[in-house]
């Protein structure tokens, strides 16, 4: 079974189309995401509790005592790593004492209380990861290889290898949005409900629109991955002939 001609031209036109809408609206979300880390980053905390301060407070909260808080080098590579436990906090997170800092340091610790509350959508996204990084790194040599031998049977075959691994890694990206989105919901729920960490409801407000932000760039990605997954369905089962 091999490519029909004139429906591979249709199908290019429609994957850039495709590409372009997500390429904007990832640029979009990505350019104000920073613009309001940037202002509320620059916001100070009226309580004057750093970032590393706020995340023990809410580690303390919550019961956990077997997570370490460490200082991490990169610019926004704040994160949880569930396999040893440590809150991971960029140096502007760690010691900022601004409300992006507490807001940040409240959210990856809402991925400990996530993993210490056995939180099903994090522990299916968890198990995940080693299949996702073996289907990442095959997906991006077969797609390429099956697109160089579009036209032969081979190719097909190497085209339907890269879309199961695409099916994979879009999974990967739609599980993790209910994460990103609960763990912003778990720090939220407790900045509100401590008057020493957030002191003014504008406070709350600014650090709510500061993860709004954040979760956002998961819905572009996990877009993205749904579109060059429609992408390749459309070229496999769209674009051929007998």
């Amino acid at each position: 079974m091999l490519f029909d001609r004139s429906k591979k031209i249709e199908i290019k036109i429609m994957g850039l189309f495709l590409f372009i809408i997500i390429a904007i609206a990832s640029f979009a979300v990505q350019w104000r995401f920073k613009s309001k880390f940037k202002e509320y980053s620059e916001t100070p905390l009226l309580s004057g509790l750093s970032g590393k301060d706020v995340a023990a407070k809410m580690l303390h909260d919550n019961g956990i005592y077997d997570v370490q808080i460490v200082s991490v080098e990169g610019q926004l590579g704040d994160h949880y790593n569930p396999e040893n436990k440590t809150v991971n906090l960029s140096p502007e997170v760690y010691q900022g004492r601004s409300i992006a800092a507490a807001a940040v340091a409240a959210h990856e610790c809402g991925h400990a209380v996530q993993h210490a509350k056995a939180y099903s959508w994090l522990r299916f996204r968890s198990a995940m990861v080693p299949v996702v990084s073996v289907a990442a790194n095959l997906l991006q040599w077969v797609f390429m290889l099956g697109l160089i031998m579009a036209f032969s049977s081979l190719g097909y075959t190497m085209l339907l290898i890269a879309f199961g691994a695409m099916i994979v890694v879009t999974l990967f990206s739609v599980v993790t949005l209910p994460v990103e989105f609960d763990a912003s919901n778990r720090a939220l729920a407790w900045l509100r409900t401590n008057q020493g960490i957030m002191q003014t409801s504008d406070e709350n407000v600014k650090a709510k629109d500061a993860l709004w932000w954040a979760a956002m760039t998961y819905v572009v990605a996990a877009l993205g991955s749904i579109a060059q997954l429609l992408y390749l369905a459309m070229m496999l089962f769209g674009g051929r002939r007998d």
